[in-house]
């Protein structure tokens, strides 16, 4: 039963919006539902914070629970009961997983799915799209029984914001193409659509012809008046100056008290005089009182260094009831776990005492537990109980009663996640006034990262006193059959044999083997303005046409010869590294597999170094790999059938962020005996292990296209096109062949291969006793990136200066950011920028030599997240 509250009166976006002029603009509600902070960065003005999601702000498990329930029952009623039991829930990770899973209740007769970020080995993908938000992009749909998606019945997709739509008509076109059905139904706390998007919206339920509802508690818009977004950059400079950074242990960050002094006393509890907004081990506690340990009985111990105490309670979790909608959730998991709450919150009332105000905390997509369990603990006791979970999504933090985040717990990433390491947050935690917080995790992320010195636990215990730890065993599924194992090797043997030059590509026939099919004859290229905004709209993927080759003028084909001269030579140590480290730790003879189309040159230079220095003839083959459909299964079939998979090393020429690595590791889930692992030439993100280096400098082969990788184009993959036996395909350039620079870049890396052959044996030597683990700094340098400067897609952010030349290339690029001081290795990419009106802007402070900015929201007439309209190309 919970105590009665004293509800503060001051709205919590009131500060933003005096300093901004920023407004909500609709139904009386939005005030109740919404506060507003600031993004972390001079150039996005505001966020949107939900009061009853239970993601930033800390709110009665019951309220955010009956919020999402509400929903399902106006979804329920609209659809009526034969409808809703034939209907499906699908909720977006990792904000809405537990807003879905409550809409799923509420509407009673439909199982529920959310997306997730986490692959899971031995599920088979059922679909996977890509969210236009910078931390949440790739999401994939794992459940456990793949008809859950298969069915013609209405498709309820919930979110927490419903703001242009373009996630929501991601997920339908990509589902509609494998199970097309008659009705769809989007349900959002807050509808804050434009009517620029409503129409779109309309006009796309009119293209696949679909019935598309919409529930929401509210709607409206945000009024952002002229100069926002320099309002809003002195505004984060000013608080930034008044939040020094202090250094408080590894991989956290303390701001001190930015605003109001003691405003944060009595609103949301006692604080310490020293205001420390973002805790870490050893700041100062409310009222400068030690903490209470606890030990693994619930009995108060001391915790040892380096390993922070706190009680265990074991919840009892129901026999097969999944830990949530990762790989789907049924009615009758539902009744076992509503059985089940009771006794499990008992346990948890049992450790927190006589605790008055008690926090259960979920973590990051595991929200519906720990929200069911935080109900049912209100039940169970006579205190104040609120929710909230841990966090990807970095914001401001002010401390303010009219500021909507207004303390932050920093603290490393403990679940071992896919996209590698980093910060996650915990916001209104600290100085909350809370006596006891339940920590809720599933299993997969009770690590030692989440026990260490600077992990969740112990920030936690800085700011309360009595920390409960409650595991949630991870769901996993059962291995599922798979009857066409058996026909794989059949299926492989009737494969065409690879294709080589010169009936296709310009190069030897020995030097590669291409495992596509030859789409030369087909008309696949489109205007890149037509691409671009076809591909940013949803219409299309971008491996579904091809660009224009773009055709070198004389002035570009002379900076590409000088650029490789200068080059050349450290190239050539870099493929003699990479080649030496493949050839010492993962096979004496391996197979090379370059993802083509710019993996295959640094894979035909890898085995010309093999053959120079130790007369390996050494296998070559080039397959496809498209970002967000995987590898070429076909091409793996075929590698599997002629050559052993454990000496098989996938080559690539660099990494960006290492999206393209982490393809890679999803698809080879699937196939036993491949080595997940990429040798890169260059490696600027920080995403591989076995690299030639980690500098971001000018690999030649990046400034050209066809004509510098054998007159290939990239890959293809559209369904007409490259059927279920197919390799993907490609096209042969042949009538580029009086452009055609790919034996001279070749030939000339190579005659610098014994000149760096001392120096190569050297640096072998030290990366072999070195920690290469990889930093992945590169993935978030581009979250970074794609926060400051509005663009919100990490997809539209291509870093690098291979990745930037292919913008400037091949899409519709809106800046390119350089390096202040960047010399000759930005050449070509200022040559390029000039030639299509693209703005360079020199930047302090940046990881990668330049990064390229495609276009945001392209369509052609269209505006830039700074209001300006796209130069004219």
């Amino acid at each position: 039963m919970k105590r009665e509250e004293t509800v503060s009166v001051v709205w919590s976006g009131a500060w933003v919006a005096e300093r901004l002029g920023v407004g909500l603009v609709g139904d009386a509600e939005l005030s109740a539902l919404l506060g507003l902070a600031l993004r972390r960065n001079p150039k996005r003005a505001h966020l949107l914070v939900s009061n009853v999601l239970g993601k930033h702000v800390p709110q009665s498990p019951s309220v955010v629970y009956d919020a999402g329930y509400g929903l399902g029952e106006q979804v329920r009623k609209l659809l009526g009961d034969e409808e809703a039991a034939r209907a499906v829930v699908l909720g977006y990770a990792e904000t809405a997983t537990g807003l879905g899973h409550s809409v799923a209740d509420g509407v009673a007769l439909a199982p529920y799915l959310h997306s997730t970020r986490r692959p899971v080995d031995g599920v088979e993908r059922a679909g996977g799209f890509e969210e236009s938000h910078s931390h949440a992009t790739s999401h994939l749909l794992l459940p456990e029984d793949p008809a859950l998606l298969a069915g013609d019945g209405p498709l309820i997709l919930v979110d927490d914001e419903f703001s242009t739509g373009n996630t929501v008509l991601n997920t339908i076109r990509d589902l509609h193409e494998r199970y097309p059905r008659e009705r769809y139904v989007i349900v959002a706390l807050v509808d804050m659509r434009s009517e620029a998007d409503r129409e779109r919206f309309d006009r796309f339920a009119e293209e696949i012809g679909a019935k598309v509802d919409l529930v929401a508690l509210a709607s409206g818009t945000v009024r952002l008046p002229e100069g926002v977004l320099e309002k809003g950059q002195a505004l984060v400079a000013e608080m930034e100056a008044l939040a020094p950074r202090t250094a408080p242990g590894a991989g956290t960050e303390a701001l001190t008290r930015a605003a109001s002094g003691d405003a944060l006393r009595g609103e949301l509890g006692p604080v310490a005089q020293a205001g420390a907004i973002d805790g870490a081990p050893g700041e100062a506690l409310a009222g400068g009182a030690e903490p209470e340990t606890w030990g693994a009985s619930g009995e108060a111990a001391s915790g040892g260094a380096g390993s922070p105490a706190h009680a265990r309670v074991e919840l009892g979790w129901p026999s097969g009831v999944p830990d949530g909608g990762r790989h789907g959730f049924t009615a009758v998991h539902r009744a076992a776990l509503e059985a089940a709450l009771p006794a499990m919150a008992g346990r948890i009332a049992e450790a927190v005492g006589e605790a008055s105000r008690v926090l259960v905390l979920g973590f990051e997509e595991l929200m519906y537990a720990p929200l069911r369990l935080g109900t049912a603990l209100e039940q169970a006791l006579d205190a104040d109980v609120r929710y909230s979970t841990t966090t990807r999504s970095p914001v401001l933090a002010v401390d303010d009663p009219g500021y909507a985040i207004r303390t932050r717990l920093v603290f490393p990433a403990h679940d071992d996640p896919a996209d590698g390491p980093g910060e996650r947050y915990a916001y209104n935690v600290a100085g909350a006034g809370f006596d006891a917080v339940v920590a809720v995790v599933d299993s997969a992320a009770d690590t030692p990262q989440l026990h260490a010195p600077d992990g969740l636990l112990a920030q936690l215990a800085v700011h309360v006193p009595h920390v409960v730890l409650a595991v949630v065993p991870s769901y996993v599924p059962q291995e599922p059959q798979a009857p066409e194992a058996a026909e794989a090797p059949e299926r492989a043997s009737m494969l065409p044999e690879p294709l080589r030059g010169p009936a296709f590509s310009s190069y030897a026939p020995d030097e590669v083997g291409w495992l596509l099919q030859d789409l030369s004859e087909v008309d696949l290229e489109a205007p890149t303005e037509e691409r671009e905004e076809a591909i940013q709209s949803g219409g299309a993927h971008y491996a579904e046409s091809l660009p224009v080759e773009y055709q070198p003028s004389a002035q570009y084909q002379e900076l590409f010869k000088s650029a490789l001269e200068m080059s050349a030579a450290r190239i050539a140590r870099a493929v003699g590294t990479v080649t030496e480290t493949v050839i010492a730790e993962r096979s004496p003879r391996p197979v090379l597999v370059s993802l083509a189309r710019a993996g295959t040159p640094v894979g035909v230079l890898m085995r010309r170094w093999a053959q120079h220095r130790h007369g390996l003839d050494l296998p070559h083959y080039a397959v496809s790999i498209v970002r967000g459909r995987g590898i070429d299964a076909n091409a793996l079939r075929w590698l599997q059938q002629h050559h052993d998979p454990a000496d098989v090393v996938f080559v690539d020429g660099w990494t960006g962020k290492g999206a393209i690595t982490r393809e890679l590791a999803d698809a080879l889930e699937e196939f036993e005996g491949f080595n997940p692992e990429i040798a890169v030439l260059a490696d600027p993100g920080g995403c591989v292990r076995t690299y030639g280096t980690r500098e971001d400098f000018l690999i030649p082969s990046a400034c050209l296209n066809s004509t510098v990788s054998g007159l290939i184009s990239r890959t293809v993959l559209r369904a007409d096109l490259v059927g279920p036996n197919d390799f993907h395909g490609a096209k042969f350039y042949r009538e580029l062949a009086g452009s055609d620079v790919s034996e001279h870049f070749l030939d000339t890396v190579a005659a610098r291969f014994d000149e760096v052959a001392t120096a190569v044996d050297a640096e072998v030597k030290e990366l072999l006793a070195a920690d290469r683990a990889p930093t992945w700094e590169g993935w978030a340098a581009v979250e970074r990136i794609s926060e400051e400067y509005g663009i919100h897609d990490v997809n539209l952010v291509k870093p690098g200066v291979g990745e930037a030349t292919r913008v400037l290339l091949r899409r519709v690029p809106w800046k390119i950011l350089a390096k202040r001081g960047a010399g000759a290795d930005l050449d070509h990419v200022r040559l390029l920028a000039e030639q299509r009106g693209v703005p360079v802007e020199e930047v302090d402070e940046l990881p990668y030599t330049c990064v390229g900015l495609i276009h945001p929201q392209y369509t052609r007439g269209a505006t830039g997240a700074d209001g300006k309209a796209v130069s004219a190309l």
